[in-house]
C-alpha cells in the first residue's frame, strides 16, 4: 500500500483535535440531554435494563450482567463508569427519585462505596418503566446505530415529565461543568401544568408552584430571596444548612442534635464535619463541648454533641454554622444539551423545552396509534363485509387453485380460472374490491369467526376502534386536547410516585457567632519529672503550696494566655502556650509536653522550664558539659515558633544546664569526678546565643559538668554529696576557669 504523508500545520491539528474532544466529552459523556435529563450512560444503563426484561415486578439481576451487557452493547467506556452511574442511579440520598432499584451495598450517605458489582443486584424502578421506557415502542424517538453499528439506541429516552430538574445532575466537562439541583416531583409537575396553561408565565410566577431545591438530605435553604435571580439565570450559589435540633438531658445538660445535613456534606464529609467540630475544642474556639458521637443509621442522620451545663446552644450552633459546612453552598449552574449544544438554563427554559419535547414526543406517538387504529378499522370492516358474503367467499376459496388466485378475485374481482357453482355467483364475485389488507386477513381468517358471537365482538371492536381513531385525530389536530392528555399523565406520575418536600426554604440571618471574652488570669504551671504538664488554679496551689513544691519538678506561676519555654539539653528551646494545656485537677496526670510541642526524646532531658514573658526581661545562664559557660539576654528567645536554637554547642559537646539569672551573685558548677568550682557570676561574658561562650571550669581527662547551682550572698542553700550534706556558699569562692575543689 503506498504511504501517504498529510503535511499539517501542527498547531491547527492540535486545535481541531481538541475541540473535536470537548465536544465529544460535551455532548458524548459529561452533560445530560435537557429533554430526559439524562447522561449517555445513564441513559444507556435503563434502556439495557429494559431490554433485558430486568422490570420493577421481577427479581433482580447482577450488577455485573447489567454492566457488562451496557458496555457490550451501547457503552464501550469502561465497567467502572458504568457501574458508577448505576450506582448513583439507585443511591437515595444523592438522587431526588431514584431510577434503579438497588438491592445488596449500593454504599451510605456517609461515603462508604458500593460493593463490587459482582455482588449488588438491580432492577428499575416502576417510575422508570412508566415514564421512561413505556412508549418506546410506539416509534416516539429517534433510534440511532450503536458504536459498532450492530443494533440501535435510542438517542433519548421520552420522559415523560422533566427528570432534568427531578433527579438534578453534575458533571465535568472540557471547559464547561454542570451543577443542577434536585427539585421535587410534585412541584415540578405543577409548574410543568401552569406553563402549559399559560406559555407566557414568568419565573417569578412559576417559583410560587417550584419553592426551590428539594435535597434528598432536606436541610434548610436559607437564601429565598436570591433564588429568583438563581432561576432567571440559571447559575449562583444556593446557601444550605443542617437541621439542628436541642435536647435537655440529665443533669442540666443540652445535647445539639444534627438530624439533616446540607446535600453537599454527604459522604466524606461528614467525617470532615465531625474533626473540624473536633478541632474547634482542640483550638479552643469553643470550649463547650462536653462529647461528640455519631449516631446515625438506617433510619437517619443523628449526629450528638454534649454541650457544658451552662454552654449556650444557640450561640454553639451559629458558631458550627461559622465555622464547619453545617452551613454550605451549592453552586447552580444549570447547563444541559439542548438541540445539540451545550446551553446554560434558566427554569423556565428547562421547562420549555422539556414540554416541547412532550408535544413531539405524544405528536409521534398518537400518530403512530392513529396509523395502527386505521390498519385495524380496514381489517375489521373487511372481516365484517366478508361475514356477510361468507358463502361466496368460501365458493371462491373452493374453486381456486391457490392463494394467489383467491386474492386477485378477493382485490380485483378476477373470476379467470376459477370454478363457480352458478353464473349468479361469478356476478358477484367480480363485483368485490377488498383492499390488500382485508383480503390478507380474510384468507386467514378462522372458522370460528363464523361464530355468531364473534361476529358482534368483531362489530363492537370496530365501534371502539373508530372511538380510539375519533379521539386520536382529535388529540393530534388540536393542541389543547394533546395537552390535557400530557397534563392528565402528570397527574397520575404525580399521585403515584411524589412525596412531601424535605428541604425548607426561607430566609435566615447571617450566622453570628459571640465569642466569650477571655479572662486573663494567674494560674501555676506544673511539670513532673516525666513529663507531664498541667495548669491549676491559683486557689488550688494556695491550698496545696507544699505538695505542689515538693512533688512536682517545675512549679511557677503564668498567665493563662501566657507562654512556658522549655530547655533540653541538645541546646533547643521549647515553646508551650497555656492555652494549650487544660486547666485540671492537683491529681490530674496531666499531658505530656511533647503533644502540645514539638520535643521528642532525642532532644535530650528537660534542663528548665520557665515562664517566658517573665525570663524574656531577665537574663540567662547557660554552661555546657564540657565546662563552657555564657550568660545571655532574655531578650533573644523572644519567638513566634514553637522551637528554636537557644544556644550554640561545639561537636560533643551538649547542656549541663540553664538557669534565670534574678538577683543571683555567684555561680556553683558540680563535676562528675567530685569537684566544685564558684566564682561571681560578673565574671561570665555577656553574649549573643548563637555564641559557644567561654571557659568556666578546667576538667581534666573524660571529666564534664554533672549540675550547675546558682546562689545568692547569704544564701544557705544546701546540696547531698556522697551522703553529706554541703551548703553551697561555704565552698571557697574562686575564679572563672579554675579547676575548684575536691569534695570526698
Amino acid at each position: 500500500m503506498e504511504e501517504r504523508i498529510i503535511k499539517t500545520e501542527y498547531s491547527d491539528e492540535m486545535q481541531k483535535s481538541f475541540v473535536d474532544y470537548a465536544m465529544s466529552v460535551i455532548i458524548a459523556r459529561a452533560l445530560p440531554d435537557v429533554r430526559d435529563g439524562l447522561k449517555p450512560v445513564q441513559r444507556r444503563i435503563l434502556y439495557d435494563m429494559g431490554e433485558l426484561g430486568i422490570r420493577h415486578d421481577r427479581p433482580h439481576r447482577k450488577s455485573a450482567k447489567i454492566v457488562g451487557d451496557t458496555m457490550g452493547n451501547y457503552h464501550p467506556h469502561g465497567d467502572s463508569s458504568i457501574y458508577d452511574a448505576l450506582v448513583v442511579m439507585a443511591q437515595e440520598f444523592k438522587k431526588g427519585m431514584t431510577l434503579v432499584n438497588g438491592h445488596g451495598n449500593f454504599g451510605n450517605i456517609e461515603g462508604d462505596g458500593a460493593a463490587a458489582s459482582r455482588y449488588t443486584e438491580a432492577r428499575l424502578e416502576k417510575v422508570t418503566q412508566d415514564a421512561f421506557l413505556a412508549d418506546l415502542d410506539k416509534d416516539v424517538v429517534d433510534f440511532i446505530p450503536n458504536y459498532d453499528e450492530t443494533s440501535k439506541e435510542p438517542s433519548v429516552l421520552p420522559a415523560k415529565f422533566p427528570n432534568i430538574l427531578v433527579n438534578g445532575s453534575e458533571g465535568i466537562a472540557v471547559g464547561m461543568a454542570t451543577s443542577i439541583p434536585p427539585h421535587n416531583l410534585g412541584e415540578v409537575i405543577d409548574a410543568t401544568k401552569a406553563y402549559m396553561m399559560n406559555e407566557g408565565i414568568s419565573t417569578e410566577e412559576l417559583m410560587s408552584y417550584i419553592k426551590g431545591p428539594d435535597f434528598p438530605t432536606g436541610g434548610i435553604v436559607i437564601n429565598k430571596d436570591e433564588l429568583l435571580d438563581i432561576y432567571e439565570t440559571g447559575s449562583g450559589k444556593i446557601k444550605i444548612r443542617g437541621k439542628v435540633e436541642v435536647e435537655k438531658i440529665k443533669g442540666g445538660h443540652q445535647n445539639v442534635v444534627i438530624t439533616e445535613i446540607p446535600y453537599p456534606m454527604i459522604g466524606a464529609n461528614i467525617a470532615k464535619f465531625l474533626q473540624d467540630v473536633a478541632a474547634l475544642a482542640e483550638s479552643k474556639k469553643t470550649q463547650d463541648i462536653v462529647d461528640i458521637s455519631n449516631q446515625s443509621s438506617k433510619e437517619g442522620i443523628r449526629i450528638v454533641i454534649e454541650l457544658r451545663k451552662d454552654a449556650d446552644a444557640e450561640n454553639f450552633i451559629n458558631l458550627l454554622y461559622k465555622k464547619t459546612h453545617l452551613e454550605d453552598t451549592f453552586g447552580v449552574n444549570m447547563l444541559a444539551i439542548s438541540d445539540g449544544r451545550p446551553e446554560t438554563m434558566g427554569l423556565k427554559a428547562i421547562i420549555k423545552a422539556c414540554v416541547d419535547f412532550q408535544y413531539e414526543v405524544n405528536t409521534r406517538k398518537y400518530t403512530n396509534m392513529l396509523a395502527k387504529e386505521l390498519e385495524r378499522k380496514e381489517v375489521q370492516e373487511g372481516l365484517i363485509k366478508a361475514v356477510n358474503v361468507i358463502d361466496l367467499i368460501i365458493e371462491i376459496l373452493r374453486g381456486s387453485k391457490d392463494r394467489q388466485m383467491a386474492k386477485d378475485c378477493l382485490i380485483y374481482g378476477k373470476t379467470d380460472g376459477i370454478q363457480f357453482k352458478s353464473r349468479e355467483s361469478v356476478i358477484m364475485a367480480q363485483q368485490l374490491c377488498f383492499t390488500e389488507r382485508q383480503a390478507n386477513a380474510i384468507l386467514e381468517m378462522r372458522l370460528y369467526k363464523l361464530i355468531g358471537l364473534e361476529l358482534d365482538a368483531l362489530i363492537k371492536e370496530h365501534d371502539e376502534t373508530m372511538s380510539n381513531i375519533y379521539r386520536y385525530e382529535d388529540i393530534l389536530d388540536r393542541k389543547d386536547s394533546m395537552a390535557t392528555v400530557i397534563m392528565q399523565e402528570l397527574d397520575e406520575i404525580k399521585k403515584e410516585f411524589s412525596r412531601p418536600r424535605r428541604t425548607q426554604i426561607e430566609n435566615a440571618e447571617e450566622a453570628v457567632f459571640k465569642e466569650k471574652e477571655f479572662e486573663v488570669m494567674d494560674v501555676y504551671y506544673l511539670m513532673d519529672r516525666f513529663n507531664y504538664a498541667k495548669l491549676i488554679d491559683k486557689n488550688t496551689y494556695e491550698r496545696n503550696t507544699e505538695a505542689c513544691e515538693t512533688e512536682f519538678r517545675y512549679c511557677f506561676k503564668v498567665k493563662n494566655n501566657g507562654r512556658i519555654a522549655i530547655f533540653t539539653e541538645d541546646g533547643t528551646m521549647h515553646v508551650i502556650k497555656a492555652l494549650d494545656l487544660p486547666m485540671s485537677k492537683l491529681r490530674d496526670k496531666g499531658t505530656p509536653i511533647h503533644n502540645v510541642t514539638n520535643y521528642e526524646e532525642s532532644h535530650g532531658p528537660v534542663l528548665l522550664a520557665a515562664n517566658m514573658e517573665e525570663m524574656l526581661t531577665l537574663r540567662l545562664a547557660f554552661v555546657t558539659k564540657k565546662g563552657l559557660v555564657k550568660i545571655v539576654p532574655g531578650e533573644e528567645f523572644e519567638t513566634t515558633r514553637k522551637t528554636m536554637a537557644s544556644t550554640k554547642l561545639a561537636d560533643g559537646d551538649l547542656v549541663a544546664g540553664v538557669e534565670v539569672v534574678n538577683e543571683e551573685k555567684n555561680i556553683v558548677l558540680k563535676s562528675r569526678n567530685g569537684y566544685f568550682l564558684r566564682f561571681q557570676l560578673e565574671e561570665i561574658s555577656v553574649l549573643k546565643k548563637a555564641s559557644q561562650g567561654v571557659r568556666g571550669m578546667k576538667l581534666e581527662g573524660k571529666d564534664e559538668v554533672e549540675e550547675v547551682y546558682l546562689t545568692r550572698g547569704n544564701d544557705t542553700k544546701a546540696i547531698t554529696h556522697n551522703g553529706h550534706e554541703i551548703v553551697l556558699n561555704t565552698i571557697k569562692l574562686l575564679k572563672r576557669d579554675s579547676k575548684g575543689t575536691k569534695i570526698r
